[in-house]
């Protein structure tokens, strides 16, 4: 049973609106998830929720991960660092800058780049439907190089 104190959150609602039975354990991964800022990896995730439920394992994180991608209710995505990394379906579409220096994902949406996709699409005779942009970066020094 939920918390009453403690509203659900997003990802625990969308899990319970595609019937998934939600365990404890289950809930504070879906909790994690929701309120991270960041694009953790499996064994960031464990870390969090293990401050919540030290006996959650890393195999049930893993497991419960891949249960949440194949709902399509959390994404996962591949950033070069050899590293699987996750955030929740997004509301609306954004694409990302990864700071290759220290692995930042920053999330952005640029109307410009959104328009000359669609054009570039329109122009090979395409209908967009869908894309993922992923922009890899350093830090630009001070004077701009």
């Amino acid at each position: 049973m939920p918390n009453p104190q403690r509203p659900q959150s997003r990802l625990e609602h969308l899990c319970r609106e595609n019937g998934m039975r939600m365990t404890g354990q289950r809930r504070i991964i879906a909790r994690v998830l929701s309120e991270a800022e960041d694009h953790p990896d499996v064994e960031e995730v464990h870390r969090r929720a293990s401050a919540a439920d030290r006996n959650i394992s890393l195999s049930t994180v893993y497991r419960t991960v891949r249960l949440f991608e194949e709902a399509g209710i959390l994404e996962r995505h591949e950033f070069g660092d050899g590293r699987a990394r996750y955030e929740q379906v997004a509301s609306e579409h954004h694409d990302h800058l990864i700071d290759m220096r220290s692995g930042r994902v920053i999330e952005f949406r640029n109307e410009q780049v959104e328009r000359l996709q669609e054009a570039i699409a329109r122009e090979l005779g395409f209908k967009l439907i869908d894309h993922r942009l992923e922009l890899y970066g350093v830090p630009l020094k001070r004077d701009g190089k």
